[in-house]
């Protein structure tokens, strides 16, 4: 059935939707953190960045991450930080790695857009700032073919997120108004029963039969696929020029303000692993994976990479006009209180670099940092 652009923007409201009074998980796998720092090679002559021995740089080991997996694998953050060691931390999830970055644990992160707001939302606007963009895309919808061979099969039948209000559940639940369909949002029950399951079980889940799909990130979406799975919606597709957030990076504002060569520094390399991935996808998605292997212990096989890495588009652009529809019709839905997002983005530094690359700036959608 033909939609409206009016229609795709209501139906594509909450992949990065944030929620405040929720716990939020984002695209994570649980809230463990692990500190992995990586070898790093100092170019002979370097000197440190403001004078730093060190800048703490937090990421998530997913695909959708794949920026940072990118710039730590090829050196890129430690290139630009001169003799001013690149310190990595993996996160499983949103909230732990805000809570680093509140503590000073971690000085810069990529992270969703839902746990980024909530962090900026509970601190009054005085915790973070997003700096630039990182990915687009890499979520799904996928089910069990011998139960849903339509959009209407999914009336009745049980579909996991990854939690009650991340990203890609208030999606799911604006998906499912869409339709005409009435859901409980606490509960999950009604016309559709929402299940929220964690990404790490959601494959076995789907495996045992008890839920009959899922609207997940990657590479979640493709190792169900991998199981048998088939995708029934890309959530690029509910987008006009099917672009939405779902990576950003955010840095401290106390550091932002002490430290803004070493922000420019790593906003530098970031936009040098996205210039890299996307003119070499190939060995950008083989050194990807190869980090994702050497901070977890296990690489992605190709019939889950192959797919997953297809869907993700790699941008500076953090898309900022997607994050302010998104909350504001997860406000429209009753599932968050309005949020004031005015200040949440410092895109300053990012367009500074821009402009040296000879790239056209990018825009904050009235959010910036006066």
């Amino acid at each position: 059935m033909p939609a409206t652009r009016s229609t795709l923007l209501r139906r594509g409201i909450a992949v990065a939707t944030a929620l405040p009074l929720l716990t939020l998980a984002a695209c994570g796998y649980g809230s463990k953190t692990e500190d992995k720092p990586a070898a790093q090679k100092v170019a002979a002559g370097a000197k440190k960045v403001d004078g730093l021995d060190s800048v703490k740089i937090g990421y998530f080991g997913n695909l959708t991450h794949a920026t940072a997996l990118v710039g730590v694998n090829k050196g890129f953050f430690q290139k630009e930080l001169g003799a001013t060691e690149a310190k990595y931390q993996v996160f499983n999830a949103g909230p732990s790695e805000i809570e680093a970055l509140n503590s000073g644990s971690i000085d810069i992160g990529w992270i969703g857009p839902s746990p980024a707001i909530n962090g900026y939302t509970k601190s009054d606007g005085k915790s973070l700032r997003i700096v630039a963009g990182s990915a687009s895309g890499g979520v799904k919808l996928v089910v069990n073919p011998a139960k849903i061979k339509s959009v209407q099969d999914v009336k009745g039948k049980k579909i996991a997120t990854p939690q009650l209000g991340n990203t890609q559940d208030v999606a799911f639940l604006n998906w499912i108004a869409e339709q005409g369909w009435k859901v409980d949002a606490q509960s999950g029950k009604g016309d559709v029963s929402v299940v929220r399951t964690d990404n790490k079980v959601t494959p076995d889940a789907y495996k045992s039969g008890s839920i009959d799909g899922a609207w997940v990130p990657e590479p979640t979406a493709s190792k169900l696929v991998a199981e048998g799975a088939k995708v029934l919606l890309d959530e690029s597709d509910l987008w006009p020029d099917k672009k939405f957030v779902i990576t950003n990076v955010i840095v401290s504002q106390r550091f932002l303000a002490a430290h803004p060569n070493a922000v420019e520094a790593v906003l530098k390399a970031s936009i040098q692993a996205n210039q890299w991935i996307n003119a070499n996808p190939q060995e950008a998605k083989a050194a990807a994976n190869a980090q994702l292997k050497a901070d977890s212990g296990k690489a992605l096989p190709a019939k889950v990479l192959d797919p997953a890495w297809q869907s993700i588009r790699f941008t500076d652009d953090p898309l900022a006009a997607t994050l302010g529809t998104e909350a504001q019709h997860a406000v429209k839905a009753g599932l968050l209180k309005q949020p004031k997002l005015d200040g949440i983005y410092d895109l300053t530094l990012l367009n500074k670099v821009l402009k040296a690359e000879g790239k056209p700036a990018v825009a904050d959608a009235g959010l910036g940092a006066k």
